[in-house]
């Protein structure tokens, strides 16, 4: 670039870049005078293509940032890094023509990849595929025809199987959603029942510990009914003439049972004299 012409380092980069490219590409297809072989040639113009979209690349990027820099610049500055980017484009623009010549001179016996000036496109341009058609023969056309035909047939068998699939995939889904639903259905009214069951259950342990608690009263209360009979029986027989404790009925002593016997025997007798 120009000396007097002031430049940010990022763009006197990138135009270094650009330049080396043109230089590299100006070498390659130099050399393929010098190639006689196609495949060998069909190669070179790989290459050299892929340094076309390189430097493509770059071009839009030195753009990109002119146009960001262009308010801190006074016009002049701008005029020239314009023109210097116009130049860019002419030079690389005049490899592409070179290529497609060179490319013309292969002939059909290789297909190389076709250069496109859409930004990060390989895909051959309308005006490269008018110039493989008409260099090809009739018989050509045909069975490229035929060919594209069997493509086109194959990728709609292809979908057409990629739909049954999906169909079927879609079935099954819903069936195993359905069987799910079901098995859910039922996971909830054996929950139900295990409630219903546990609930029952809690109200029946309740009921036994009311009634163990009335038994243990009842049984508490038997025992102490038994133990003072108990001990009404042991103050009678250890002191059989206290008359502060009640006989119990058919516990009368013993002795004062004799002799009242005996009274009514004597009395009995002394009335028949």
């Amino acid at each position: 670039m120009a000396s007097d012409v002031p430049i940010t380092p990022e763009l006197e980069q990138i135009d270094g870049e650009i330049q080396d490219i043109f230089r590299a590409l100006q070498n390659g297809f130099q050399k393929m005078d010098k190639i006689k072989d196609s495949s060998r040639q069909a190669k070179q113009l790989e290459d050299l293509t892929g340094k076309m979209k390189e430097c493509k690349r770059l071009i839009k990027e030195f753009d990109r940032i002119l146009k960001d820099e262009e308010s801190k610049n006074p016009p002049e500055v701008n005029k020239q890094l314009n023109d210097r980017k116009q130049y860019m484009i002419k030079e690389l623009n005049s490899y592409v023509t070179l290529r497609k010549t060179y490319q013309s001179s292969l002939g059909n016996n290789k297909r190389v990849e076709l250069f496109d000036m859409g930004a990060g496109s390989s895909e051959p341009t309308a005006e490269d595929n008018i110039q493989m058609a008409s260099a090809m023969s009739n018989q050509q056309l045909i069975d490229s025809g035929r060919n594209q035909m069997d493509q086109t047939d194959e990728a709609i068998a292809r979908a057409k199987m990629v739909v049954v699939q999906t169909v079927e995939v879609g079935s099954q889904t819903a069936t195993t959603l359905t069987q799910q639903t079901e098995q859910m259905k039922r996971i909830g009214n054996e929950l139900d029942s295990v409630h219903f069951s546990l609930k029952k259950a809690s109200q029946l342990v309740k009921e036994i510990g009311r009634q163990v608690a009335t038994d243990k009263c009842i049984m508490g209360l038997l025992a102490l009914i038994v133990f003072g009979v108990i001990a009404i029986i042991i103050v009678k027989i250890v002191n059989p003439h206290n008359k502060s404790i009640p006989d119990i009925p058919g516990m009368a002593p013993p002795a004062q049972s004799f002799q009242t016997n005996r009274r009514l025997l004597s009395t009995r007798a002394f009335r028949g004299l």
